[in-house]
């Protein structure tokens, strides 16, 4: 089969790989139907985050079963399903916790040894621990196939930084990155109820997508000049609930300085400088908590499809280009130029 695989930095390449096989009873073999690129597969593609020549890459799919284990209770040939962008078992006590992505015998698709979800198919281990049956009549929808492709990690991810933030209703809510999961924060931030969603970001394609998901109010500015934006609308005070998108120095320190005291940070940011951005002496005055981290999207997902399947809820705008497999060193390519906001997939 073709899938993609990454050599060194901004050397993407689409190449015939061993077919995927059944290795263990409660594994499937899944045919990808749709996936797509990741902010976060940006940092190994630059060379920020260690990758190994000829390592898969890619963690957000979704597809058809075409072989399941012995041992797969849940899933059955043909059956559609979507992915969470970490495997879990499903039984240990993170799992039953909510905690997916701590399972021990859990992991992440692209790492050494396992399959990447931007290709044409995907071993699933433990099958009935990590995917999530979808309807059959979705598959032969476009629209709803984008949409529900967004259960895999975007969504999931700022739905998870909206909990740790504390969104609830009538809350004041400011998210920091206009990136696909800032979009979905603000998205996330609506559906739990918040009353004014002030969205932080400059490109005006991606602060429209903010309007259309709920932003009542959009801050161009950034660093000092965003604090002060933010805090003149909210009359000098910070927001309640504060959505962390980024992972700079810069952007925690805005997240921190446009918060109010007694607010709370949901940071889902991949960390790369982040933690320079804070100074906890002034989060100990000001009675900030910071809440978040890898977003156990497996847990949100059984919450979060009804939304999506009734179109209460749809993130789809956030796929910006739709391309081939082939195309895919392409698409990398127009993500770090940022000529496109999130690239569709279709292999």
């Amino acid at each position: 089969m073709r899938a993609t695989v990454i050599h060194a930095p901004h050397d993407i390449r689409v190449q015939e790989v061993p077919d995927p096989a059944i290795q263990q009873p409660t594994d499937v073999v899944l045919r990808v139907l749709r996936a797509c690129i990741c902010g976060s597969d940006l940092w190994a593609y630059r060379g920020e985050s260690a990758r190994q020549p000829g390592q898969r890459i890619g963690h957000e799919f979704l597809g058809i079963v075409e072989e399941a284990g012995s041992g797969v209770n849940g899933f059955a040939v043909g059956d559609l399903v979507v992915a969470p962008f970490v495997w879990s078992d499903g039984s240990c006590a993170y799992c039953a916790e909510g905690l997916t992505t701590s399972c021990p015998q859990g992991g992440f698709w692209g790492s050494v040894g396992s399959d990447g979800g931007q290709g044409e198919a995907v071993r699933v281990p433990f099958a009935d621990g990590t995917l999530v049956k979808l309807p059959a009549a979705a598959a032969s929808d476009d629209h709803l196939l984008t949409a529900l492709l967004a259960l895999s990690d975007v969504l999931g991810t700022g739905h998870h930084a909206a909990v740790g933030a504390g969104v609830k209703p009538g809350s004041t809510v400011a998210v920091v990155g206009d990136g696909a999961v800032g979009l979905c924060g603000v998205m996330a931030a609506k559906r739990l109820g918040a009353e004014r969603i002030i969205a932080l970001g400059r490109h005006q394609a991606r602060t429209d997508i903010a309007r259309t998901f709920g932003a009542t109010d959009v801050v161009a500015e950034r660093g000092d000049a965003a604090v002060a934006a933010v805090r003149e609308l909210l009359g000098g005070e910070g927001a309640h609930a504060v959505i962390e998108a980024v992972g700079t120095e810069q952007s925690m320190r805005t997240a921190v300085g446009i918060t109010r005291d007694g607010g709370s940070i949901g940071y889902v940011g991949v960390p790369h400088g982040s933690g320079t951005g804070l100074d906890l002496g002034v989060m100990f005055d000001r009675n900030i908590a910071l809440r978040g981290g890898v977003a156990p999207v497996r847990t949100y997902i059984p919450e979060l499809l009804p939304d999506v399947l009734s179109g209460t809820i749809d993130p789809s705008p956030v796929f910006d280009l739709a391309i081939g497999l082939d195309e895919v060193p392409a698409g990398y390519k127009a993500m770090d130029e940022r000529t496109a906001l999130k690239v569709l997939i279709k292999p």
